[in-house]
């Protein structure tokens, strides 16, 4: 049996937690400032598990400006303007400006139980990955060289968007191997649902720290 191949840039997406700019379907149920607390901690584990991850270079494609929170080690770049696709595109060639650095994997900010998940991925014999969500996205998508051809066209953040992609990646005759299906947080239920699978993650402590606010 072959070894597996990891990634060897993790790359993750992710915007600024910020009040009212993140996680704004969370405000039905929290502040502005509590949807931030969630989206912050939900980062911090995402990046707890790209460290405790073996890769050769790892980096945030950002939309806002870096803090504390970016822990050492990571390049950090900024993200275009442009629709979801145009700025997958662009941190893909970011990671892999240097071919020495793929095959490369890209999370999102919104699956803080990512951990064992990740540690599944592996691309012997596949040239892409992709990690299905329950609503229809999906939550981690690697490649092993930048084409923009592969999100061309895509609709993001609909129902639709992990099938649609998957038939773009095959459609260019890449390989693609399927990683975990995982629920991502984007509404109120989402996130009660997250920090019940993971109840040790920062994320569910954030979530048991405010839901019962909320429960009252």
């Amino acid at each position: 049996m072959s070894a597996a191949e990891r990634a060897g840039t993790l790359v993750l997406l992710a915007k600024e937690p910020v009040p009212g700019r993140v996680k704004t379907r969370l405000h039905a149920a929290f502040r502005p400032d509590e949807a931030a607390r969630l989206a912050a901690a939900a980062i911090d584990d995402t990046l707890a598990a790209l460290v405790a991850a073996p890769a050769r270079r790892r980096l945030v494609a950002l939309d806002g400006d870096a803090g504390a929170w970016v822990p050492p080690g990571f390049d950090v770049v900024r993200q275009p303007t442009g629709g979801l696709g145009d700025r997958l595109a662009a941190a893909f060639d970011a990671a892999l400006a240097d071919p020495r650095d793929g095959p490369a994997l890209l999370v999102g900010m919104d699956t803080p139980q990512l951990a064992g998940p990740l540690a599944a991925v592996d691309f012997h014999g596949v040239d892409a990955v992709l990690g299905p969500t329950d609503d229809g996205g999906y939550w981690a998508i690697g490649l092993r060289a930048p084409d923009p051809r592969v999100f061309a066209g895509v609709p993001m953040s609909t129902d639709g968007t992990c099938a649609a992609q998957l038939a773009r990646l095959r459609d260019l005759g890449l390989r693609v191997g399927l990683l975990p299906r995982l629920r991502d947080v984007d509404e109120p239920d989402d996130a009660r649902a997250v920090a019940a699978l993971a109840p040790h993650t920062r994320f569910a402590a954030a979530y048991h720290d405010l839901a019962p606010v909320h429960t009252r």
